[in-house]
């Protein structure tokens, strides 16, 4: 059996990743047309034994997994590592005696156990002694049943994560009502509300991010940039003696890495430098998802044998966010950046091969395996090279991170 995962990010009060709820589905066929999709998910989850492995999804982070009946009662969840997961139990189980056994014994070994969806029943009480976590869909539930049974949870020092926050506003509210997490898409599509004042320091990653894009690579250009920040020289250099990419030789200087590496290595490598000093200060989240897309979609065109895209996918994925992290307009920064035409066109949405590529990635951080099919099929590729290929890019990011963090 063949699983295919998502992962949709769960931040804290500052916008910072607390976990990511990991969603599983089955290979080529659903092999579980029958039941649920939550049921589908925790069952596949057993059955194939993580073998994607949660380190390679996680980077290390926690792994939300939601449970349906049969699951709990058998205990799947104790073939996990309790600091690695919290158990969701999802709203649709059964809440009966044995059902209720079966999550002491789980909440006995030490694991942290949620409620996903809320819905304030009655059934859940017997329950609330034993939860960590409730998940509240903020589109399924009033606002005077949430303000009513937030303080109530409270007593009980259980946390609470909002569901389909989508705008800053609703981030603001609900973390005002006492919110400790959030899960949606309001930190990858904000409503700009204003311009972020730009630093000096954003100014010279941008006027390096212009010389990466450039139809000639100018390496004096580069070099005069880089000299203005010594510390810039260092992380470039870093990032292209990545062992992810340079296994055997050191990279001792920009015109080496030139020689050495070829200029297409370079012009990636000073993209994702600029974007990452360009994120400080911004959720981290952004700039892991902005590198998952990069190396997913430069990984596609690979595989489709597109070798002049290649470079184009990964610019496209690596600045698919830099509005998120600018808070300005995409099309206004991407007229100040010497971008390829394709590039430009499908940062501002329309839709050609890389928007298409864009989209499949995005349908994978979402689980949207409707439209990763469809996709897959438009590329000829197969689900099993694109889950291949979107594993390859969590690995290829996190190993990314992990090197500029020492």
């Amino acid at each position: 059996m063949f699983a295919y995962v998502a992962r949709q990010p769960i931040v804290d009060t500052s916008q910072q990743l607390y976990a990511y709820e990991l969603l599983f589905r089955d290979g080529e066929k659903n092999c579980f047309p029958n039941i649920s999709p939550d049921e589908a998910t925790s069952r596949i989850l057993a059955a194939s034994h993580l073998n994607v492995g949660l380190e390679a999804v996680t980077n290390g982070a926690l792994a939300f997994i939601n449970f349906h009946t049969d699951t709990l009662l058998h205990r799947f969840p104790t073939s996990l590592d309790p600091k690695s997961v919290v158990i969701e139990i999802t709203e649709t189980v059964d809440v009966n005696e044995e059902l209720v056994e079966a999550c002491k014994h789980i909440h006995a070994q030490g694991y942290r156990l949620a409620l996903d969806d809320y819905d304030l029943e009655e059934k859940w009480q017997v329950l609330l002694p034993l939860i960590s976590i409730v998940k509240f869909d903020i589109t399924t539930v009033t606002d005077d049943q949430i303000r009513q049974t937030v303080p109530l949870l409270k007593t009980h020092n259980i946390e609470l994560v909002a569901e389909r926050v989508e705008t800053k506003e609703q981030f603001h509210y609900y973390r005002q009502l006492g919110f400790d997490y959030f899960q949606g898409y309001f930190f990858a599509r904000p409503e700009i509300i204003r311009h972020r004042k730009m630093s000096s320091s954003a100014e010279v990653m941008l006027e390096l991010l212009k010389e990466s894009s450039a139809a000639e690579l100018n390496i004096e250009n580069i070099n005069a940039i880089l000299e203005r920040d010594v510390s810039l020289s260092y992380l470039l250099l870093r990032f292209i003696n990545n062992p992810t990419v340079n296994k055997r030789h050191e990279i001792k200087s920009l015109k080496h890495a030139m020689t050495f590496m070829g200029e297409q290595e370079v012009r990636k490598f000073i993209t994702l430098l600029s974007l990452a000093k360009l994120s400080d200060g911004q959720p981290g989240e952004i700039l892991s998802m902005s590198l998952v897309r990069a190396r997913f979609c430069e990984l596609i065109f690979v595989a489709m044998k597109e070798k002049r895209q290649q470079h184009s996918g990964f610019l496209t994925g690596m600045l698919s966010l830099i509005d998120t992290l600018m808070e300005q307009e995409m099309r206004e920064l991407v007229n100040k950046l010497p971008l390829p035409d394709e590039v430009s066109a499908a940062l501002c949405g329309e839709n050609n091969h890389l928007k298409q590529c864009l989209q499949l990635a995005t349908a994978f951080e979402g689980g949207q395996w409707s439209m990763v099919r469809a996709i897959s099929t438009r590329f000829g590729l197969t689900q099993k090279q694109l889950h291949e290929i979107y594993t390859s890019a969590l690995s290829w990011s996190a190993a990314i991170q992990n090197t500029t963090r020492h």
